[in-house]
């Protein structure tokens, strides 16, 4: 995979993240959304 291919997967998971919760929750939250959108993508965090 291609850093260009690595970056748009990564962007997909954080707008895909912020678009479905939204703003003002704990950065917990969104880090163990995030987590969880990265390994659906078969990356490793």
């Amino acid at each position: 995979m291609t850093e260009n291919e690595l970056s748009y997967k990564i962007r997909g998971a954080i707008f895909k993240v912020n678009n479905e919760l939204g703003t003002g929750l704990l950065e917990s939250v969104y880090v163990a959304a995030l987590v969880h959108e990265l390994k659906k993508e078969n990356l490793e965090v």
